[in-house]
This record gives structure tokens, C-alpha cells and sequence, in this order.
């Protein structure tokens, strides 16, 4: 809930990219956009999860609308881990044979650029056609 409430300050006050130098920039849009998969993947990889873990929180972020294949999750995870936006990570909460992956800072600034896009995606269809709540 704080980072939604910062990303909103930031765009409605500041409307600057949070996503440091030009480099930086650059390696973020390289994987841009992130697929819908993608993107509830790395979303759910703020804290240590395995694959499993992943599958499962995935379905509880979309309300299960979005329901995860091995297979998709495992190619994703690779992709992810080629592009630097996730990483394994050593913590294994005690269960052996699992492999925990976390989002890297730029993971983090990925994120926060695709909210931005997609909250742009919004902003422009509703000034086009209107409110759809309205």
C-alpha cells in the first residue's frame, strides 16, 4: 500500500522518472513491456518465493483469475534471471531442494516503469472514450 501511495504521489506531484541514471533506463525498457505473466511473476517476487509459492500467489494477486503453468512460470523465471530482474537467493525458510528466487533492485524499477505505463495505458483510454465507471 506505501509503494502504490509513493508511485501515485510521484506521478500526480512530480511526474519524474524514479529509475536512476540513463544506464539504468536503458537496461529497463530493453525488457519493456513485461508480458501479464511476467509482470505478476516479478510482482510477486518482492519477498523470497519458489515456484510453487509463485503459482500460488499469483492466483491469490488476480483473485485466481490468472492461473500459472510450470512451465510458464519456469520459462518466465528464466528470462527474468537472463535480464538481471530476479535472482536466486539463499534463503530457503528450511525446505531443501527448492529454489528461491527474489526481484533485483532493477526488478524493482521495472515494476515501478510498468505501473507507469500501464497507469498511462488507462489515463489515455479514459480521456479518448471517457469513464467507464461514469
Amino acid at each position: 500500500m506505501v509503494i502504490l501511495a509513493y508511485i501515485i504521489y510521484r506521478v500526480t506531484i512530480y511526474n519524474k522518472p524514479i529509475y536512476g541514471d540513463d544506464i539504468m533506463n536503458k537496461r529497463i525498457l530493453k525488457v519493456s513491456p513485461l508480458t501479464e505473466s511476467s509482470f505478476y511473476i516479478l510482482l510477486s517476487l518482492q519477498n523470497p518465493l519458489h515456484g510453487y509459492g509463485i503459482i500460488k500467489k499469483v492466483e491469490r494477486l488476480t483473485n485466481n483469475r490468472l492461473k500459472l503453468a510450470a512451465g510458464t512460470v519456469y520459462g518466465a523465471i528464466n528470462t527474468l534471471l537472463k535480464n538481471k530482474l530476479i535472482e536466486l537467493t539463499d534463503e530457503r525458510n528450511g525446505i531443501r531442494g527448492k529454489k528461491y528466487y527474489r526481484a533485483t533492485v532493477l526488478g524493482k524499477k521495472r515494476i515501478y516503469h510498468e505501473i507507469d505505463r500501464l497507469r498511462e495505458m488507462i489515463n489515455n483510454g479514459i480521456n479518448e472514450i471517457g469513464d467507464y465507471y461514469e
